[in-house]
Parts: structure tokens; sequence; C-alpha cells
């Protein structure tokens, strides 16, 4: 598909084509089988700042450009400016490969040269074709670029790609590949979105860590690979989140969640299904928002990636969106995953900021939504229902919003059973019931303080902790629930037939 593509990029009446890769060779290799297909492209020079301008690609060589081998390169041309001279004044019916040439589209010169070949573009039949790790397209040659996007191995590619390492390991070594057939399904999973070049050296360094693919190598390659594509500090990454699959409460969330996972995690067997977006979690503060989006990735067994609001906000306009793009661009290239917006009020606030940021950070969002087609599910949480802009909460946009309420009197027994082991005493020894109908209005975050501080009064009582310090403690506080009781109303009120109970 990508050489298909190319071809015809290459025929459109654009003198420059700009292809942002960490994958250079994958380019050249389609560059090459381009050009030997379709001889009316012309010929495939490239140049190098440390080898100069080639001669064409060939089969003989005597140097390498990311491993892609080519014939004798003009030694005397590493300088732009002299290469660029030659090409305006000699060169005809050729695609020119400019590696990492970003560098020195700053220089006026060299930048006024770039343009007059493209000017000649319809005389000489010369393709520049800029390739780099990222490329801001200069104004003054905006006009004349057309962009290609490399596409990712789809999944049986990367299947593929195990097969033949696995071949050329057992070769190598004389030995038989160790692993069963869950963890390589689940190795595979985890390598799209990766390009060929990035999916091969992981898979290569699964194999011949142990001679086998284990569950062990899967969150090492998720390690890696957050490592390589996480966006400029705005999203943070939990992996092992299978803990978080038992956790009490969310019957109905839970239910969703498994009828959908077979079609989340392995989009060949789709079959006409749509792919979950995602879903909206409202609540008051401290009643378990956070735990369940935890709970979605440990129920699905994927990586959970959180988004920072805060760090994508920028004083120049146009960054933050740009911030934004690049951290959704991540979640999609770690993919399959969950995808936590922790608070999303604050982010995308339907009030109007002086500058215009939120409400352009909230279309670039809504814009993503619409047009995602990777698997990153949404999970969006919120406390001020009045600050959600409307738009976001249309249906369509996720699949379902949901309503996480205090906890019940059974769910409250469990809570302080769950933080009273969590902290070396045995549940059985406490008054568990009576303790739950005193904390008749708490949220869990606010049962777990009241046993941490309970747990210091009975340390300076010189007291193991029992049910009376916690009692105590109950008795001094006043729960959010009370404190503002009206809005918890309101919100309630609000929720009442606009969203569904996670219970």
């Amino acid at each position: 598909m990508d050489l298909h593509d190319l071809k015809l990029k290459l025929k459109d009446p654009f003198p420059i084509v700009v292809i942002e890769t960490h994958d250079e060779r994958r380019v050249v290799e389609l560059l090459r089988k381009a050009t030997f297909e379709d001889r009316s492209l012309g010929t495939l020079k490239i140049w190098s700042v440390a080898e100069g301008l080639d001669l064409g690609v060939g089969d003989s060589s005597s140097w390498q450009l990311e491993g892609i081998e080519t014939r004798s390169a003009e030694a005397d041309l590493t300088d732009p400016l002299e290469m660029l001279k030659k090409v305006r004044e000699q060169v005809k019916n050729t695609i020119l490969l400019l590696p990492d040439f970003h560098h020195y589209l700053t220089n006026p010169a060299v930048l006024r040269l770039v343009k007059e070949i493209a000017q000649q573009y319809f005389v000489n039949n010369t393709v520049l074709v800029f390739v780099s790790h990222a490329f801001d397209v200069p104004a003054e040659i905006e006009r004349m670029c057309t962009h290609f996007e490399l596409s990712m191995p789809a999944i049986d590619e990367i299947r593929e790609l195990v097969r033949k390492e696995a071949r050329a390991w057992s070769k190598a070594s004389n030995e038989k590949l160790k692993g069963d057939t869950q963890a390589v399904d689940l190795l595979i999973r985890n390598l799209v979105g990766l390009t060929e070049a990035d999916a091969r050296r992981f898979i290569r360094s699964a194999i011949h860590d142990d001679g086998a693919i284990t569950h062990s190598d899967i969150k090492a390659v998720m390690d890696a690979k957050y490592r390589m594509l996480s966006g400029g500090g705005a999203i943070s990454y939990s992996f092992d989140l299978a803990d978080f699959a038992q956790v009490g409460g969310f019957a109905k969330l839970k239910a969703w969640l498994e009828l959908r996972k077979p079609f989340f995690l392995d989009a060949g067997k789709n079959n006409g299904f749509d792919l979950p977006k995602g879903v909206m979690l409202i609540g008051v503060q401290g009643c378990g928002k956070s735990l369940a989006a935890k709970a979605v990735a440990g129920i699905w067994g994927v990586p959970l990636l959180k988004l920072d609001f805060g760090a994508l906000f920028n004083k120049y306009i146009g960054e933050t969106e740009k911030n934004l793009r690049e951290a959704l661009k991540s979640a999609e290239m770690l993919e399959p995953c969950v995808l936590w917006m922790d608070e999303i009020e604050k982010g995308i606030s339907s009030g109007q900021d002086e500058s215009g940021t939120s409400s352009r950070v909230l279309g670039t969002l809504l814009t993503w939504m619409a047009e995602n087609r990777r698997r990153v599910f949404v999970v969006a949480t919120a406390n001020d229902i009045e600050k959600l802009p409307p738009e976001l909460l249309r249906k369509g946009r996720l699949d379902e919003i949901y309503y996480v309420d205090l906890p019940d009197l059974n769910a409250r027994q469990q809570i302080f059973a769950v933080h009273l082991e969590k902290r070396g005493n045995s549940p059985s020894a406490f008054e568990l019931e009576r303790l739950a109908e005193q904390a008749s209005d708490f949220s869990g975050a606010e049962i777990e303080q009241a046993i941490v501080s309970a747990g210091y009064w009975a340390h300076a009582q010189g007291e193991p902790l029992n049910t009376e310090h916690i009692l105590r403690e109950l008795d001094t506080t006043q729960p959010l629930a009370v404190v503002r009781a009206e809005s918890v109303a309101s919100l309630r009120h609000w929720a009442k037939g606009r969203t569904v109970s996670v219970d």
C-alpha cells in the first residue's frame, strides 16, 4: 500500500515531498522500488552530508545510508550549497532524497537554491524528497510541498516479522524458540503502532535475551515503547494493573467492558462492529473514578496512559494544541491502551479564556475523537458538570456516560476491609458493619483518610488500632457530601436519566 501511494504522491505536481519518520531505511527501500518499477519517475539519487551526492542507487556500494547500499558518491559535494548548485545546473529527471536536511534550511542561501530548483520542476522534472524525524517547512516553500505519511505495519505484517526473526534465531543458534501462544499474540498486539525497523528491533531484543517469548518480554517492550514515544511529558504510563481488575463494585461497567474486550483487543475480530471509543465517569470527588479508570486497563490487560492537561498548556498561541496533537499521536502509537483524561473539565472548560486556548484545545480533542480509528480507549473523569462543554457529552463522542455515586453500605464495608488489610490489620478484628453505618456519607477516599488519621491517634495513645479509634475519627470528620450537600444533590439529579450507574 505504501509503495502504491508513494508512486502516486511522486506524480503529483509538487516539486517537494516531505516525509516525517524515524524509519529512514523504509523510505529508501520504497523509493528504490518505486523508481525501479516505474521508470517515468526518473533516477533516484541520495545526498548525505557525510558522503556527498551519490550517482544513483544500485546494487554495488561504497557507502551506506541506514543499511541501504548505494553506488559511489561524489565526496566533494558534502557541502549542501555546492550540491544544490550542481543539482540546479545539471540534474534532470531525478528524485533527490535529502535526509535530515531541515538543519540547512535556516541558511538563506540554501533555502533560496531549494526554491529555485523547485521552480524549475516542470522543466527539469526533479523532485526533492526531504526525510527527517521532524520537519518544519519554511513559509517560502510551503506551497511547493506535499506530505507523505508512512503507514505502520499491520498486525499480520508484524506476525510475519516475528516468524522471520524466530526462524533466523533458530537457524543461527540451532535451537527451537520457546514461548506460549498467548505471550506471542500479546507481543504482536503491543508492537502495533511501531515502524517496521522499531518492531524488528524489539522482536530481536525479546528473542535474543533468553531464546523465548514470555510475558516478561511484553512489559519490557511496552516500557521501551513508551520511553520512545511519550508525548513530551504530558503523558504518564502504567502497565501492570491486573490487581485493579479485582476491585469491588462497578458491576455494570465491568459487564459492559467484558462484552467489548475481544473487539477492542483484536481489530481483526470486529466483523462490522464499531471499535469501542470510550466512557465518561462523572461523580463527586473521592468516589472511585480514578480507581475505575485503572480497572478498565486492568480488566483489558492493556497499558494505562494518563493525559496531564496542565503539561500541555503553553503561553505561545498554537503551541498548546500542537502539544495535545503530539500527546494523542503518542497514545495512538502505544495502542492498544486506555487513555485516562482526569478532571477533563479543567483542561477544556466551557468557560471562555482571553486567548481562546481552551476552545481550540476542545476543537482539537473533538476532531481527534471523531476521526480516531486506533485502539485508544478514552476514560474521561469529571467532578464539575457545569464546566463540561455540551459538545463533549453528545452521544457518539463517547460510548457511554457513567455515574459513580458514594458507596453503599456493603461497598463501604469492603472499602474498610481493603484499607485496613493494606495497612497490616486483620479486618475480622474490626466491627465493619458498625463502621460502615457510621460512614454513611463518606467517599472511599474519605474512609481511607479516616483510617490513616485514626492510626496516628492510636499510635500516639500507645494502643493498637481498633474500631473505637476509627469511629472517633469518623465523628470528627465532615464528609464532602455533607459540606457540599446542595452540589452533590444537584449532581445526582442531573445524572438521573442522563447517565448509567457503574453498579
